[in-house]
């Protein structure tokens, strides 16, 4: 899996090892179909406290195209886990066949 890490701030450089980590495990399951994936965090508000941590995740699919979710928190680990396990979620319904999916919506009504 080819998985970019990029950010403005050369500071958040260090999460490079987490995000890749991160998005290895998550996205396991999705074996060979989700080739690639990038991540992009950034501090919104710069050096001041608050619910500032956006982090950007997209990943692309043979088949399916690509996902992008951003999510914004408190801390850099929420923000990477909330934006990835959503994305990977957005990533399998796409997958899915579309019979399968019509089912799945009409016994939720």
């Amino acid at each position: 899996m080819q998985i970019i890490f990029e950010s403005r701030e050369p500071w958040l450089e260090r999460l490079r090892g987490l995000a890749m980590r991160r998005v290895r495990q998550a996205t396991r399951p999705l074996g060979w179909l989700a080739p690639r994936a990038r991540v992009q965090m950034s501090d919104v508000q710069g050096a001041r406290d608050g619910i500032d941590k956006r982090c950007q995740v997209e990943l692309s699919a043979e088949g399916a195209g690509t996902v992008v979710v951003t999510s914004i928190t408190r801390d850099w680990g929420s923000a990477l886990q909330s934006a990835l396990s959503r994305a990977v979620r957005a990533l399998l319904r796409k997958l899915q066949p579309a019979r399968t999916r019509r089912r799945a919506i009409t016994h939720q009504r």
